[in-house]
């Protein structure tokens, strides 16, 4: 940590990212395609670090949001191919072309743009056709598949690299037959397809949970998201097996002010905290403005000394205040860990996520850019 700089950090352990990457791989086969999914700053944890990293370990893809986080990618040094799962918006054909980012298209307006744009450059460019198979957002229906693979045939200067789909509840075994029958309409239109004499080098529908838990939507590539991140606790079904998973990031900051409180005493916006007997308080340099989330409120807790500490009172922007009651030699400076672990004491992303109702992404994606980012492990 650089001196003068608020205590505050995430740390992204990219030694526990490659392992978790080796993990899947073994669990899952090493004769598929493997795209890691770094979109929304890799869930949080730095993508260009985590790419690097993970180019280093084998990574065949990348698969990101917009262009304009591909474009980063290629900034970074990052040479494997790029999938912009979202496709991309009018203006940003000729940027995907120059960057070498690959689009996945899901109408036949945004393919004919990108012919077009193709066409002017005097390029026959590589697209993944993203068929909707029961998710619901963007793609081709797959009801719709033989009429768009119909008007496809006509732009010459595309060649459809890769057919996909996303799986809406891979994660929930008991939704197994929605999932077979998302399978069962994808594997009709690739056929639909084939016989209109497109050949794609890849097939590709499982996300992580499908990856893991739904042997049969392993196909020619894989893509992963939040296993590789360590966050299987909430999206990988329960009951399975699965995959040995290490936590990747870890949340930590200082106690910054410590005070002696009678009894009696409120804490906190709204007064939702009153000390029950003579407490020691301390106040924590985060809040969510920070992305900690304000659900937290009088639920939470951190790790002080290797011993849990309550939330009291509610998160605010910028701080948090902590019951530090009865925990020997505390101080200010020493370190606080809201998500990590300590010799016996740990809290996940998941943990958190449980407590306000969420997704343990939602968490990771939330930290914001002032607190301050660093990496442990080579990239």
């Amino acid at each position: 940590m650089p001196a003068a700089q608020r205590p505050t950090c995430a740390i992204t352990d990219l030694d526990a990212l490659a392992f978790n990457f080796r993990s899947v791989k073994s669990f899952v086969g090493a004769d598929i395609k493997y795209l890691a999914v770094v979109k929304a700053d890799a869930y949080g944890h730095g993508a260009i670090m985590c790419s690097r990293r993970l180019e280093a370990e084998g990574v065949d893809w990348f698969g990101v949001a917009v262009p304009e986080e591909g474009v980063e990618l290629r900034t970074g040094g990052i040479e494997a191919p790029i999938l912009c799962l979202g496709g991309f918006w009018q203006g940003q054909e000729s940027l995907l072309l120059r960057e070498r980012i690959i689009p996945a298209i899901s109408s036949l307006e945004q393919a004919g743009m990108f012919d077009r744009a193709a066409g002017e450059r005097g390029e026959i460019a590589n697209i993944h056709v993203k068929i909707d198979t029961g998710m619901g957002r963007i793609g081709i229906r797959a009801d719709e598949a033989a009429d768009f693979a119909g008007k496809l045939l006509k732009l010459k200067h595309l060649r459809v690299e890769a057919l996909m789909t996303h799986l809406a509840a891979a994660d929930d075994l008991a939704q197994q037959e929605f999932t077979n029958e998302q399978i069962l309409r994808f594997t009709e239109a690739i056929g639909t397809f084939r016989e209109l004499g497109f050949r794609p080098d890849f097939v590709d529908i499982a996300n992580s949970p499908g990856a893991v838990a739904h042997a049969s939507s392993r196909k020619d590539m894989v893509r992963l998201g939040g296993v590789l991140y360590g966050l299987g606790g909430d999206v990988l079904p329960g009951g399975i097996p699965t995959p040995t998973l290490r936590p990747v990031l870890s949340l930590r900051t200082e106690i910054s002010h410590l005070k002696r409180v009678p009894p009696g005493e409120s804490l906190g916006y709204g007064r939702t905290f009153t000390t029950k007997g003579e407490s020691v308080i301390a106040s924590i340099a985060i809040g969510y403005a920070d992305g900690y989330p304000r659900g937290l409120s009088n639920k939470g807790r951190v790790i002080v000394n290797d011993r849990y500490a309550p939330i009291v009172g509610r998160v605010s922007m910028d701080w948090t205040i902590i019951d530090v009651t009865g925990i020997p030699n505390v101080e200010t400076g020493i370190p606080v860990i809201l998500i990590g672990s300590s010799e016996n004491c740990v809290i996940l992303a998941e943990d958190l996520a449980a407590q306000i109702g969420t997704i343990s992404y939602e968490i990771t994606c939330g930290i914001k850019q002032r607190v301050v980012h660093g990496f442990r492990g080579s990239s």
